[in-house]
């Protein structure tokens, strides 16, 4: 009789490079800097045709021209939000200084992004010829531009990746699925995912679309208008921007020399529905139950923790709630921070955005600070004044969505993943 087969032990996923766009900072040295210094980059909206609109303030990205990475073949048939998605690759390729010379075969790429809306911007202006001018006058890339999609297609055609290819669409803790996706994938035997998220939800339609959000805050006061676990929090300010994160094997990192920066060791994701913010504590709790189990991660093992903060008082009192049920005492301990409330809430690319400044974080042994938290109320150790140095090897990231995803990603650092 013939022995069942050894399974093949599943290799584990490792983060090398990290490209980022963000408001107040284009580049992940300028990010990071500003994150650790608590810069808050929130302002009143200034963009054409949004002032009028009761949505004050935002986290806008200023100065940003993707023609000086991309060429304009690309980008007159993509929106803004792939823009944002297109450069952060090219830069977290070069962060991991990964080229094609680097391929074994352009099917060892995968490409995997999340998206809320899609291209916002690109489908209004070509609905105004459309209304303006008629159909004639509508370009052809409207078809695919405003697609949610339309950034792993656009990454994958450009640099000619052919591995396998996806979009999570599952609200804005998809972000986090679409990691554990491409740590998935990586553990299945594909070498390289590139992987993240981008947004661009500041066009006058995309906000007017947005108003129906009871969560979104309409506070004209940029220092006043994202406070989450406080108790004058009255919503969270959107954002635009994002994060793309290059995920490859240890073995293929090893292999041509490049640094682990983190691994991506665990990740559970539950639904709890949308409307009723106090049932995200239990699917919250659950998710990260989940996911230290996964990463076979003790509670006393998480060194920080980077929080959703929605900014809505009945889900902050739920998300520190779902903090302590799963973590235990550890969980009133641990550092808690989430920098999101100096730049906005940018739906998908908010959790990968807290993803790149974690393994910055570890990186650095530094917990950034919460900006323009005066006076939080939540029984959590929140970092809010100044950054907080101590050593960090482990950390934990919370994302929910509108619609009611829960979803929670252990990473380790380099060095403490081989524990």
């Amino acid at each position: 009789m013939n022995a069942e087969p050894e399974p093949k032990p599943e290799r584990r996923a490792a983060i090398t490079g990290i490209g980022v766009v963000a408001p107040g900072a284009i580049g992940t040295e300028a990010f990071w800097k500003n994150t650790a210094d608590g810069v808050t980059a929130l302002g009143r909206i200034d963009r054409e045709g949004c002032t009028h609109l009761p949505l004050r303030v935002a986290g806008e990205v200023h100065g940003f021209d993707p023609a000086e990475v991309i060429e304009d073949t690309y980008l007159v048939q993509t929106d803004r939000f792939t823009h944002f998605a297109m450069v952060a690759t090219v830069w977290a390729l070069e962060d991991a200084r990964l080229g094609h010379a680097d391929l074994d075969s352009p099917y060892s790429v995968g490409v995997v992004t999340a998206a809320g809306s899609g291209g916002g911007e690109f489908g209004q202006r070509e609905l105004q010829k459309l209304w303006g001018s008629g159909s004639r006058h509508v370009g052809p890339y409207q078809s695919i531009a405003w697609f949610y999609a339309a950034s792993t297609g656009q990454i994958s055609i450009r640099g000619g990746f052919k591995g396998p290819c996806g979009v999570v669409a599952g609200d804005e803790a998809g972000g986090l699925d679409a990691l554990a996706h491409a740590a998935r994938t990586v553990g299945r035997g594909t070498d390289t995912v590139l992987v993240g998220a981008a947004e661009a939800p500041l066009a006058p339609y995309s906000m007017v679309c947005q108003l129906g959000y009871p969560e979104l805050s309409t506070a004209d006061d940029p220092r006043s208008a994202y406070t989450p676990f406080t108790p004058g929090a009255r919503g969270f300010a959107p954002a635009e921007g994002g994060a793309m994160l290059v995920v490859e094997s240890e073995e293929a990192a090893h292999r041509r020399g490049a640094p682990v920066r983190a691994t991506v060791a665990g990740h559970a994701a539950t639904f709890t529905g949308s409307g009723r913010w106090d049932r995200t504590r239990e699917g919250l709790a659950h998710a990260i139950r989940g996911a230290l189990a996964e990463a076979d991660c003790a509670p006393e093992e998480i060194d920080v923790v980077f929080a959703d903060a929605l900014g809505v008082v009945d889900a902050d009192r739920a998300e520190a709630a779902a903090l302590v049920d799963a973590l235990g005492p550890h969980g009133r301990r641990v550092p808690v921070t989430a920098p999101k409330t100096g730049i906005g809430r940018a739906y998908c690319a908010a959790p990968v955005l807290d993803v790149a400044t974690a393994v910055l974080a570890m990186e650095h042994h530094l917990v950034p600070p919460t900006p323009n938290l005066t006076d939080p109320c939540c029984d959590l150790n929140l970092i809010t004044d100044r950054p907080h140095p101590t050593p960090l090897r482990t950390a934990l990231v919370l994302s929910r969505g509108l619609m009611g995803t829960n979803a929670a990603l252990v990473l380790r650092t380099g060095a403490s993943a081989s524990r």
